[in-house]
């Protein structure tokens, strides 16, 4: 008969961390949030560890070179989507690795010959009001001139009036060489008193441009995530379908890490694809698998050479594949069981293989306790496709900002590589297509996050998240104290008519 499992399966809404002694030196400053990525032995440094505890997921609504980027300023790392054509994947993580920070490349740019309801058309688009005027409308072609909101009054001209009537005209502006530092860059925008730097090279073609905005920005950025060359870390999503050409065009680009992306991985496709590449690469390709949801598929996998091993099934905010198939388990209870043998196989190995929880997060407070419960790094979808460095449209529903969201089992998406049993074609969805609310820039969200992680592990006395996992407390909560922790029996003002009366 069937193995029935005696506990049932609990969600990080169903616990909450008891306070520890706090001591005089538990104090954000003093907290680190770093934590390895691959597996290491037991003692030694881990040859890849990341600044916070974060990684964006391997989806096409959240995860391009964009994001890369703007996470690997943070001290995290994002997984390039692989639901895309090997070239498309690759020519993304090149894009990375050759980012120069404060260099940026313009995305917004338009020919003279367009017009003003152009520029507001790429204004609504991309949120940028800066436009490089090119000869062929292209991000390396010959500039002509740039349009900031400065240039034009909307009420006062017409949609139609020709770009290069109103534009500020290459003769008029200041630009610097290609070849240029970013201290070199800054200056000249401080002596001059600009906004804006474009940098071009012999022929007068577009190379980048160095906003004076950036100079603060790269000053905030204490954690951002390189390598030895000081390039930004990034990561990329891989299927057990075409990783003999994915894999080695994808390390040439000069991906940091690999991730395979399946929403089942105790399988023996994982274990072949692991296999090519150990063989390939032996350990100098870093590759995590997963999904997995209990100590046999982490031993599965850790043993079949997994640098990491990622957590969850179905718990993901638009994937149904519980609804559809009847598969997967409470996170939580997945992380426990999970953390519990990553534990037995170092003490039976002395190799530590981080575990990262995926899926079943939903408010900040989630991931300090997938933390505490033994992740070392939590995966993110809706989190990160909120923000304005997701690769989704921003749209309005019902009067608000909203961003697109859909997930990889998702018709939508068509990642049929992702489900390994051999079906190139989805027969039915297990993800669904949907909206997130905007949220801004990552950067003033996430820095609020990792705030409330840090405060939580100074009220539990810990300054790391090794010591975090040792001395948490931790409480199951009954649905009567689930809405104690909330606002209850109040008016809220912000709305007057909403009552919180317990019922």
């Amino acid at each position: 008969m069937a193995y029935y499992y005696t506990e049932p399966s609990r969600t990080f809404n169903e616990y909450l961390l008891v306070p520890g002694y706090s001591s005089s030196d538990c104090v954000l400053a003093n907290t680190s949030l770093r934590t390895p990525v691959a597996k290491f032995k037991w003692g030694e440094e881990a040859p890849l560890s990341m600044n916070i505890p974060l990684v964006s997921a391997v989806m096409q609504a959240v995860s391009d070179d964009r994001m890369a980027i703007a996470l690997a300023k943070e001290g995290g790392i994002s997984f390039v989507y692989a639901s895309q054509p090997i070239e498309h994947q690759a020519a993304m993580v090149k894009k990375v690795k050759d980012y120069k920070a404060g260099f940026v490349v313009s995305d917004s740019n338009l020919r003279p010959d367009q017009t003003l309801g152009d520029i507001l058309e790429l204004k609504t688009r991309t949120g940028h009001s800066t436009v490089a005027v090119t000869d062929d409308g292209t991000q390396s072609g010959k500039l002509i001139g740039i349009v900031t909101g400065r240039d034009y009054r909307v009420t006062r001209m017409d949609r139609n009036t020709r770009i290069d009537t109103f534009m500020t005209p290459i003769d008029k502006i200041i630009y610097a060489p290609e070849g240029t530092s970013l201290k070199e860059a800054n200056n000249i925008i401080w002596d001059h008193k600009l906004n804006t730097l474009p940098i071009l090279s012999d022929g007068g073609r577009m190379v980048a441009l160095v906003f004076r905005k950036d100079y603060t920005s790269n000053k905030e950025n204490l954690l951002e995530l390189t390598d030895s060359s000081k390039r930004y870390v990034v990561g990329a999503g891989i299927n057990t379908r075409d990783y003999r050409d994915r894999v080695p065009a994808l390390v040439a680009a000069g991906a940091d890490i690999l991730c395979i992306d399946s929403s089942e991985g105790f399988s023996e496709w994982q274990k072949t694809t692991l296999k090519y590449i150990r063989d390939a690469y032996g350990d100098s390709v870093k590759v995590g698998a997963g999904n997995i949801v209990d100590r046999d598929g982490f031993l599965f996998l850790a043993e079949s050479g997994a640098d990491f091993v990622k957590i969850g099934i179905g718990g993901g905010s638009i994937c149904i594949t519980r609804e559809t198939k009847g598969i997967g388990r409470g996170q939580a209870t997945a992380v426990i069981e999970v953390a519990k043998a990553r534990d037995e196989y170092l003490q039976k190995t002395g190799i530590y293989v981080p575990i990262c929880s995926d899926g079943g997060i939903v408010h900040d407070y989630h991931m300090s306790l997938a933390l505490a419960m033994g992740s070392d790094f939590c995966m993110l979808g809706r989190y990160f496709a909120r923000f304005d460095e997701s690769p989704s449209n921003k749209v309005t529903v019902g009067g608000n900002y909203m961003k697109e969201y859909w997930g990889e089992g998702s018709l939508r998406a068509r990642n049929w590589q992702r489900y390994d049993l051999g079906d190139p074609g989805l027969s039915f969805e297990e993800g669904v297509d949907s909206y997130v609310p905007y949220a801004g820039s990552l950067h003033d969200n996430l820095g609020v996050t990792l705030h409330k992680i840090r405060s939580t592990m100074c009220n539990c006395g810990a300054l790391t998240l090794t010591e975090f996992q040792k001395k948490a407390r931790i409480t199951q909560v009954s649905s009567l104290s689930i809405i104690e922790g909330g606002a209850h029996d109040v008016y809220l003002k912000d709305n007057p008519g909403t009552s919180m009366m317990m019922k």
